[in-house]
């Protein structure tokens, strides 16, 4: 049954109603036409229940747009959206991928995360190409997707909004990896569901890394709004020196600041006893939240991000297969993912918009018996980076 407009609705009481489903909700794809945008492919998701957003085709099948009654849960950067044919992977020294970050999910690897960085690359077996040079992030973000398909299907009288596609990462001294990436939502529904699966579709073993860059902003984001999240330990702390001169720690929002450096943590998080890990901002104001519950054995590591710069106002959630540490240091430390010739490796996440009191009250519950995050602002992160193991290195 489809929960709507305060009735409950079959799939034939929906037909008699109108003569397309588009009445009520649905998937379209269109094409932008102006600007540094124009050209990008994006497909539209409304579940009639107030939820829209939209998935960009043309850059990996991430999420810019996410609504919940006409307000705003995600991010809009400043750079706006950019086609593909205008990104410089290599450019600004490896920073060139923040041209084109804006949205509410923006993903990250297939073989690379964090900070730029030189690697060696003597695994592929090329004399010519010794080391790699990776950009921020990685490279699959900007990469268009082919368009395996998308619509709406019944399952009895649910009905599932949907879309497939899959992103190539590859060349031919190097990487052959493979995202194929489905994205569903109930008609009637308030929650995205997300599943990955990244396989080697070359010979040589092939380093994978990977994160999902969860981006609010305004109007969820905004002064006292709380982070929340089963907290077991704070592990790092970027500039952790100057956190305290600007007066903002991790678990309350500010306002918009006119000089803000980044603040970035590393949590170790517990995970409750299906394995999984929900991580919200409630803005208790408004009487609405943001979820992000993905599994603690795919993505093991919590990232938070920070930058309540003004006209860059924005702050990620982040789960991520390594540690804060980099590409290097999860060679050294033996915890890379070395996919071999076939081999794959699955993500699953769900973003769950939270409505009203009650449902912010019931997430803060749910998180809070899993763990109970630092009362102090200001935790001094342990340094203590727990292994990632079943890792085999080549």
């Amino acid at each position: 049954m489809v929960e709507l407009f305060g009735e409950t609705l079959t799939r034939d009481d929906i037909r008699r109603r109108s003569g397309q489903l588009a009445a009520y909700g649905g998937v379209r794809l269109m094409e932008l036409a102006d600007g540094p945008e124009r050209g990008i492919r994006l497909l539209e998701f409304r579940t009639g229940s107030g939820l829209r957003f939209t998935v960009l085709v043309d850059r990996a099948m991430d999420i810019a747009e996410v609504e919940w009654r006409g307000a705003s849960l995600g991010w809009h950067g400043p750079s706006g959206l950019r086609s593909a044919a205008l990104h410089e992977p290599e450019g600004e020294g490896g920073f060139g991928w923040a041209r084109s970050f804006t949205g509410f999910l923006v993903t990250c690897g297939l073989d690379h995360i964090l900070a730029p960085d030189e690697v060696d690359a003597s695994h592929y077996g090329y004399p010519g190409i010794r080391t790699l040079r990776h950009g921020l992030h990685g490279r699959i973000a900007n990469i268009p997707a082919r368009l395996t398909g998308y619509g709406e299907t019944w399952e009895g009288d649910r009905c599932i909004l949907w879309a497939e596609g899959t992103v190539r990462q590859a060349t031919t001294f190097g990487e052959h990896l493979v995202l194929t990436r489905r994205i569903e939502a109930d008609l009637g529904g308030h929650e995205i569901r997300l599943t990955d699966r990244v396989v080697n579709q070359g010979f040589a073993p092939t380093p994978h890394m990977f994160f999902y860059h969860v981006n609010l902003g305004a109007p969820l984001l905004a002064e006292g709004a709380r982070y929340l999240a089963p907290i077991a330990d704070v592990v790092w702390a970027a500039h952790a020196a100057r956190y305290r001169d600007q007066g903002m720690g991790y678990a309350v929002v500010p306002a918009p600041q006119d000089r803000f450096a980044e603040q970035v943590w590393q949590h170790e998080t517990a995970a409750d006893a299906r394995g999984e890990v929900p991580v919200a901002l409630l803005n208790d104001r408004l009487g609405l939240g943001l979820q992000v519950t993905t599994r603690k054995d795919q993505l093991p590591c919590l990232y938070q991000w920070q930058h309540f710069q003004a006209g860059a106002y924005a702050l990620g959630i982040e789960p991520s297969t390594h540690h804060v540490l980099g590409n290097q240091a999860a060679r050294d430390r033996g915890e890379m993912i070395w996919l071999t010739a076939g081999e794959e490796r699955r993500y699953d996440a769900r973003f769950t918009v939270l409505d009203g009191a009650g449902a912010l009250a019931n997430a803060e519950a749910r998180i809070r018996a899993i763990a109970v995050q630092p009362d102090d602002p200001y935790p001094v992160p342990s340094g203590k980076f727990r292994p990632l193991t079943g890792r085999p290195q080549p």
